[in-house]
C-alpha cells in the first residue's frame, strides 16, 4: 500500500497562513497520515520531487508578493531551467489567503498553482481563494474546500484497516512536553541573548542585542500621540543600511502580563525546563533557548498579547472542566459561531490573556505542555530606519508612534513593541533590543543630478529624513520634502534639523499643518499648490516621487 504521507508548506507572513497549515496538520493526524507543517523557505526543495502529496498553504502580501518565508522557494520555482515534468510525481492543492480588497486578490495561490501545473503536478482540487473580506472571513472558503480535500486524499489514501478517523472530541498529543528541571539543577548565567561576535550579518534567528542609546519623545506632552526617536548603537553588529531599509524588532510582553499570565495559569516563572518533540522529526522552536525558563518562555516568546484565533478556542475547549465555559468555547471554534467569535476578539481587539481571564475554570486546568500549541510566538515588528550611517555611523535610528487606541473594552488598546519601546529607558543601564535588518522596497536613484521628491506625512517621513542625510552626505541637491502633521508647536518632528538643511539650500521643504486653522490643510493641498514646480521636476528633471504614510 502506497506511503501515507502529507507535507503541508505555508508562506505566512502575519501568522494566519501558518496558523491554517497548522490546522491542516492537526486534521490529518486524525486520518493517521504522517504529516509535516513547514514554512516554505525551510523546506529541502530538491526533496519536492520526491512528495507524493503535498498542501501549500500561501498568503499574498503587499501588491501580490510572496511573503518573506517563501521568497526563496517563489525564485526556485520560476527558474527557467526547471523541466517541464519534473513534478508528474505529485499530487498537490493549493489554499489562498487574500483580501479581496486589495488588486492582486491571491496572487501568489493562483500564480503557483498554474506553475505546478506547468511542472506537471495533478491538482486534487482547483485553488482556493480565501478571502478576509468575507463575513466569516477566510474559513468561508477553507473549512468546505478542507472536507472535498480529505475527501480526495481518503480516496487515493484509504485508512489502514481496523482504524477509523480520530473523533474530534479528542485531543491530539502536544507538540511538544515540557520536563521540569529539578529546582536544585546548574544554572547557566543568564537566558538573555549575548551580543554575540556575530558569524554573519544579524538576522531572525541570530538578532544582535543593539544597546539603546537614547528614547527621546519628539511630540509634545500636551499631545494626543506619544512618538519616539529612539537611537541604537550597532558597533560590531556588522549590520549596514541604506536609505529605504527597514530594520525588523522582536518585541517582548510587559511584566505585568507576563505575572499575570502566570498567576492565572498557575506557573512558576523561576522554574526551567527542557522541551521534547513528541513525534520524531519535529525540530525545537528555533529560538527558545535549551533549558528554557518560564519567564523567558512568557517574556520573550508566546504572543499573549495577539488577538487569540479560532484554534485558540478550539483547543482550549477540550481542557474545560466547565459544562458553561466548555459550550461557549465549542460555539467560538465552530463554523456557525465565527460571527459572534469576530465581536468578542476582533473587533474589541481582545487580547489572548484577556479571552483567558473570561474562561478561569478552564484557564487554571491548561497543562503546561500545550502552552507552545495554543499560543503563537511573538512575532517581530518592522520600522523603516530613519537615519543615514553616513551622517550617524554605528548608530541607527528609528521614528516610533505610540500605538494607543479604544474600544469598547474598558482598557485601552496598546501596541507591543511601541509600547515596549517606549518604556525602555537608557538611562536605568545597559538596555538592550534583538534587532536586524531587511532590505527595503524603496531605492533612491543611484544618479546624484536626478531629484527627489519625497511625500512623507507623520511618521511616514521616516525613510525619508535617512534618505536625506545619506544624499546631502554624498552631496547630492534636488531634495524636495512635503511633510505633513496637526499642529507646528505639537508635532513637526525634526523641525530644527529640516529649517537648517534649508538655510544651507540643501532641502526645499513644504509643510502642512492640518489644524493649526479653521480649514484643514493636508500635503495633497501643497502638492497642488506648487504644481507647477512638482510637474517641472517630472518633465524636465525626470524627478522621482516616493510617498510613505
Amino acid at each position: 500500500m502506497a506511503e501515507r504521507r502529507l507535507l503541508v508548506l505555508f508562506g505566512s507572513q502575519t501568522g494566519t497562513a501558518q496558523d491554517t497549515a497548522e490546522r491542516i496538520g492537526r486534521e490529518a493526524k486524525r486520518r493517521h497520515l504522517w504529516c509535516r507543517v513547514e514554512a516554505l523557505d525551510s523546506c529541502d526543495l530538491a526533496n519536492l520531487i520526491h512528495e507524493p502529496l503535498v498542501v501549500f498553504v500561501c498568503a499574498t502580501t503587499g501588491q501580490g508578493d510572496p511573503p518573506d518565508n517563501m521568497k526563496m522557494f517563489w525564485r526556485f520555482l520560476f527558474r527557467k531551467n526547471l523541466p517541464a515534468g519534473s513534478l508528474c510525481q505529485l499530487d498537490y492543492a493549493v489554499l489562498g489567503l487574500g483580501d479581496s480588497s486589495y488588486p492582486k486578490f491571491n496572487f501568489v495561490a493562483k500564480k503557483l498553482h498554474k506553475r505546478l501545473l506547468q511542472l506537471g503536478g495533478n491538482p486534487l482540487l482547483p485553488v482556493a481563494l480565501g478571502d478576509d473580506q468575507h463575513d466569516l472571513g477566510p474559513d468561508a472558503v477553507v473549512d468546505p474546500w478542507l472536507v472535498a480535500l480529505w475527501d480526495k486524499i481518503l480516496a487515493l489514501y484509504p485508512l489502514p484497516p481496523g482504524l477509523e478517523i480520530i473523533s474530534p472530541n479528542v485531543c491530539l498529543p502536544p507538540k511538544y512536553t515540557l520536563h521540569y528541571l529539578p529546582e536544585d539543577s546548574p544554572h547557566p548565567d543568564s537566558d538573555l541573548p549575548q551580543p554575540a561576535a556575530p558569524q554573519a550579518a544579524p538576522c531572525e534567528l541570530h538578532p544582535f542585542a543593539a544597546r539603546v542609546v537614547s528614547n527621546q519623545r519628539v511630540t509634545a506632552q500636551s499631545h494626543f500621540q506619544d512618538v519616539r526617536l529612539i537611537e541604537f548603537d550597532i558597533a560590531g553588529s556588522g549590520i549596514t543600511f541604506s536609505a529605504g531599509d527597514v530594520v525588523m524588532i522582536q518585541p517582548q510582553n510587559r511584566p505585568e502580563d507576563v505575572q499575570q499570565f502566570c498567576q492565572l495559569l498557575c506557573l512558576e516563572p523561576h522554574r526551567r525546563f527542557v522541551l521534547e518533540p513528541t513525534e520524531p522529526g519535529t525540530s525545537l522552536p528555533p529560538l527558545l533557548p535549551q533549558p528554557c525558563t518560564i519567564q523567558y518562555l512568557v517574556t520573550r516568546y508566546l504572543d499573549i498579547s495577539c488577538v487569540p484565533r479560532r484554534s485558540f478556542f478550539e483547543l482550549l475547549a477540550y481542557f474545560s472542566t466547565n459544562e458553561l465555559e466548555r459550550e461557549k468555547l465549542q460555539e467560538f471554534s465552530s463554523a456557525q459561531g465565527q460571527e459572534e467569535l469576530y465581536s468578542y476578539c476582533n473587533r474589541p481587539r481582545r487580547t489572548t490573556l484577556e479571552a483567558l481571564w473570561d474562561f478561569p475554570h478552564t484557564t487554571c486546568a491548561i497543562p503546561a505542555d500545550y502552552l507552545l500549541d495554543l499560543i503563537p510566538r511573538i512575532r517581530p515588528r518592522a520600522f523603516s530606519i530613519a537615519s543615514s550611517m553616513l551622517a550617524h555611523p554605528e548608530r541607527m535610528q528609528i521614528l516610533v508612534a505610540v500605538v494607543q487606541y479604544k474600544t469598547r473594552l474598558s482598557k485601552p488598546r496598546r501596541g507591543l513593541c511601541s509600547t515596549w519601546l517606549a518604556s525602555l529607558n537608557p538611562e536605568q543601564g545597559d538596555v538592550r533590543v534583538p534587532l536586524w535588518v531587511k532590505k527595503g522596497g524603496m531605492k533612491f536613484p543611484a544618479d546624484p543630478a536626478t531629484p527627489v521628491i519625497m511625500i512623507g506625512p507623520g511618521t511616514g517621513v521616516a525613510p525619508f529624513r535617512a534618505a536625506i542625510q545619506e544624499r546631502v552626505a554624498q552631496g547630492r541637491r534636488g531634495n524636495f520634502l512635503f511633510f505633513g502633521c496637526r499642529y507646528k508647536s505639537k508635532d513637526f518632528y525634526c523641525q530644527m534639523e529640516w529649517e537648517e538643511l534649508v538655510t544651507k539650500g540643501l532641502l526645499t521643504l513644504f509643510t502642512a499643518f492640518s489644524r493649526d486653522q479653521e480649514e484643514k490643510v493636508y500635503v495633497q493641498h501643497r502638492i497642488q499648490e506648487n504644481r507647477r514646480l512638482v510637474w517641472e521636476l517630472l518633465s524636465s528633471g525626470n524627478a522621482h516621487v516616493y510617498l510613505a504614510g
